[in-house]
């Protein structure tokens, strides 16, 4: 069998996976690349995007990130993410009605405080929506 990758995927409130992959397709802050085993030593900050994993049997897997950080030593790789959402967990529906109702709040926010924070939360739906 073919060399394979131990993979680590960690959000603020949990390990997501550990396990032994074939590749790992990041959305670097630079661009998109691609991990595979014995890969040279880096360190990448992550833009918004979607993780595609390849299993050690060749199956994808699929997970949206909001950002973070993607280290590969010779251990593996190790993303910490900001926050990671399987693809199977995403309504398309439910986000553009919730990007409706945010862009609302923005419009009817009262102070700069919840104006800015009514922008965050629109930001990371446009994020999502554009992740399908």
């Amino acid at each position: 069998m073919a060399d394979l990758l131990n993979f680590e995927l960690v959000s603020p409130d949990r390990l997501l996976i550990s396990q032994e992959v074939q590749q790992v397709v990041v959305p670097g802050s630079d661009g998109d690349f691609a991990v595979l085993p014995n890969h040279a030593p880096a360190l990448s900050t992550m833009r918004p995007g979607i993780i595609d994993i390849t299993d050690a049997n060749g199956n994808n897997d699929r997970y949206f990130v909001r950002g973070g950080f993607a280290e590969v030593n010779p251990a593996g790789l190790t993303v910490l993410a900001e926050e990671a959402i399987h693809m199977s967990e995403l309504d398309k529906n439910a986000i553009d009605r919730q990007i409706q109702n945010t862009r609302e709040d923005v419009e009817d926010a009262k102070t700069d405080e919840k104006r800015q924070q009514a922008q965050e939360a629109l930001d990371h739906l446009t994020e999502l929506q554009a992740a399908f």
